[in-house]
């Protein structure tokens, strides 16, 4: 697959969409917080792949690191983009009312909620440790691959998910422990982790 990629092979990439776009449109989604922006963030994925497709490795697995990094810098210009958007809006007249369609399906509002918890949480985190947290508990990459994907040392890839670990602990305890208190134990690193990854799963089976 390397190979074909790396030449060019058309249907390589077309095989290398149908393996990978679920996956790149969740993390994606995990990261922007807004379908739409993470299906553009899908597709300018891909077709930054094929621009950059000779910077792949001839020896190696699995793709889906590779794309997850694109994906990853796509979704961080989008989040940028977005942010001048909103400051745009902020300045502009108020915009004229609009019918009120609150006949809408449930379904897309527990939808949108369900984002919504899981982007709040991780807005929580600086971008490195947002980053890590998305690749390695919402895709599943180990620490090679996340290394991988966001182009540093495996090193960093384990000390930043434990940094994150550590700080949605901290989120999901409640109030922020006094200066000289004693850390919380590992027990409640998991539990906010779980958290997450069962707010990531519902995003995945929605």
């Amino acid at each position: 697959m390397r190979a074909r990629v790396r030449a060019g092979d058309r249907a390589a990439f077309v095989d290398l969409y149908d393996q990978n776009a679920r996956a790149v449109y969740s993390h994606a989604l995990r990261l922007t917080g807004n379908w739409s922006e993470a299906e553009e963030v899908m597709s300018e994925t891909f077709l930054g792949a094929w621009r950059t497709r000779e910077t792949v490795e001839p020896e190696g697995g699995s793709l889906t690191p590779w794309l997850l990094g694109i994906a990853t810098h796509k979704a961080h210009n989008a989040n940028r983009g977005l942010r001048r958007r909103l400051a745009f809006l902020a300045r502009s007249p108020e915009p004229r009312p609009v019918e009120d369609f609150a006949d809408e399906t449930s379904g897309r509002i527990d939808d949108a909620r369900r984002l919504a918890l899981v982007h709040d949480a991780l807005r929580q985190l600086g971008r490195p440790d947002r980053e890590v947290i998305a690749l390695c508990v919402g895709a599943g990459l180990d620490y090679q691959q996340a290394a991988e994907a966001l182009g540093i040392p495996v090193g960093t890839v384990r000390s930043r998910l434990s940094r994150a670990r550590a700080r949605l602990a901290r989120y999901s305890s409640g109030p922020a422990p006094r200066k000289n208190a004693e850390p919380r134990g590992r027990r409640g690193e998991e539990e906010s982790e779980a958290a997450i990854a069962a707010l990531f799963l519902q995003e995945e089976t929605r």
